[in-house]
Parts: structure tokens; sequence; C-alpha cells
């Protein structure tokens, strides 16, 4: 088929792999703008740009698809269809309508469950036993569109977002070369008004661990906040990113170090910390992060 590729982070790059190696004739490729990143806040190209670069494909990245010279520009390429995966921007029914074949998302959630900007993140979180990816057909509404195929994985019980991200990207990426091979014979599947949730865009302020919680919650924080934005305590003022954890037994004070391997006390149980990161250092397992920093036994975290 004749595609229009449209995404932008990491997440997105297998896909558009997919679909090139499946042999695909992909049209143009739109994504975010380069923005200011890094020490030197120098204009970074997403990854997709990146990728779509290097294997030579025409690469569009406008601010809006509002404009009447992007939607002709856009109509132009006469595409069979659009796949669209962590693009970033609204897609205006006249964008929604110009390939022929309409525009395909790839979500990564057991729609109506957890709609929204990141539900990958809110999976976790929320403590779901399961996940997956859905491709759906777009409509207007912020991913309301029928499903045309689904698949579902089960979440780890030490799964961190940086983990199933992975995972789910690699789903997507091959659901969406099935879901194209079999497009005319697939029956959409209109999503059912109960089981709706919102996966709201994460919030920084979210990140600071209170210990007085369940060990249960605090090991769904951690991991649903790892690699990113990095869920966090304070160890004798200075803050640390805690980026892995399991629930285990124990009791103690909230936030109290039960022995000398990062094993800590919570409202109700305990969490074993099973990667770490100090400011300014990279992440690491906590055997490294210990040797170099010791919590030892006792030790109180979070002030």
């Amino acid at each position: 088929m004749r595609v229009i590729f449209m995404g932008s982070p990491d997440f997105s790059v297998p896909v558009l792999d997919a679909l090139a190696d499946a042999g695909h004739d992909i049209a143009a490729v739109y994504c975010q703008p380069p923005r200011p990143a890094g020490r030197g806040k120098k204009d970074r190209p997403t990854a997709v740009h990146a990728r779509a670069e290097a294997m030579g494909y025409e690469v569009r990245h406008p601010v809006s698809l509002k404009g009447e010279a992007e939607q002709a520009e856009f109509a132009a390429l006469e595409a069979d269809v659009a796949v669209v995966v962590a693009y970033g921007l609204i897609l205006p029914q006249v964008i929604l309508d110009a390939p022929k074949m309409g525009c395909l998302n790839i979500h990564a959630s057991l729609l109506p469950r957890w709609r929204g900007a990141a539900p990958i993140h809110r999976a976790i979180i929320e403590g779901d036993g399961e996940t997956g990816i859905c491709i759906m057909q777009m409509e207007a509404g912020l991913d309301t569109g029928p499903v045309l195929l689904r698949e579902v994985t089960a979440i780890g019980t030490e799964e961190t977002t940086g983990g199933l991200h992975d995972r789910l990207s690699e789903m997507g990426a091959r659901m969406i070369c099935e879901a194209l091979d079999r497009l005319p014979d697939l029956v959409p599947e209109v999503q059912p008004e109960d089981g709706v949730t919102y996966a709201a865009k994460i919030d920084k302020a979210e990140a600071a661990i209170d210990w007085s919680r369940s060990a249960d919650q605090i090991s769904r924080q951690i991991r649903g906040l790892s690699p990113f934005p990095g869920a966090w305590t304070l160890q004798n003022g200075q803050r640390i990113k805690l980026l892995g954890a399991r629930v285990v037994d124990g009791a103690g004070q909230p936030g109290q170090a039960l022995d000398d391997s990062l094993t800590i006390a919570c409202g109700i149980g305990a969490v074993q910390i099973t990667r770490a990161q100090r400011a300014g250092k990279g992440a690491q397992d906590a055997d490294v992060f210990l040797r170099g920093n010791p919590v030892t036994k006792g030790a109180i975290l979070g002030e």
C-alpha cells in the first residue's frame, strides 16, 4: 500500500521499520518539529525524524495541520492509508478523510480503557494485570474510533513503563502489518460506552514518594514512572530516583531501611528497590548503586 506514516518518539520507530520491511510504499513521514534539547538547548529532531531521514524518506514536520496549504500537501500524496502512532498533533477531519482507506492508529491500551496521552504509565500505576495494542480506525474524538484488531499481553509484576513500552512498540509494529494485509476483510468493533477511562498526561508532581502508602501502591508508582520522570525520595536531604521495585515482606516505620539491601518499609508492607539513580549520575542496579551510596539498616528515606 501507499502509506503516510505519522509518528514522533522512540515508540514509533519500530513501526516505521516494519512497514518498510513489509514492502509498503512510504509516501512521506510526518513527525513533530525539532525542539531544543540537551544542555546546549540545540534543536533536536524526533526519533522518527532521524530514522526516516536515514532511510531516505521525505520528512515533514508542520506545527499544525489546520492550514489549507498543509492539508492540500497531505491530500496530494494520494495515499491508500495513513498509519498514526504517538504523532502528537490533532488530525482535522479533512486529514482523516484524505487517504482512500482512512487513518489507522496504533494505541497502547485495551480500548476503551486508557484513552489519551499516557496509557502505558497509567496501566502500571493503577495496577492493571494486562494491557495490549489496539489498531483503531481514527475519527474526530480522542481515541474513540472503532477497533480493527486487538491483542492482549500480561503486565509483569516487576515490569516498568520502559520495558512495557518496548514490548508494546514491537507488538504494534507486527499488528499494523497484519492489519494492512487484512484491511478489506477486517470488521470494525465499535467501542463500548462502559469501561471508558482517560490516561492523563504524567505530571512531575506525581513523582514524589509518600512512604505512608502501601507497598503495592509505591511499587506501582516507582515502576509506572520509570524511566521518566522517575519516582523520587530524599536521602539525607538529597533527591534520589527509584526506578525499579518489587513488593516484599517486611514492616517498620514508613521510609525505614529494613536491611542494607534497599528493602524499605511502607505504610503497609515493604518494597525492595532494584534500580536507582543519584542526581547527575546514570541509573544503576541496586547493588551497584549501594557501593557508592550505602543505605544502611535503620536509615530513613524521605527526609
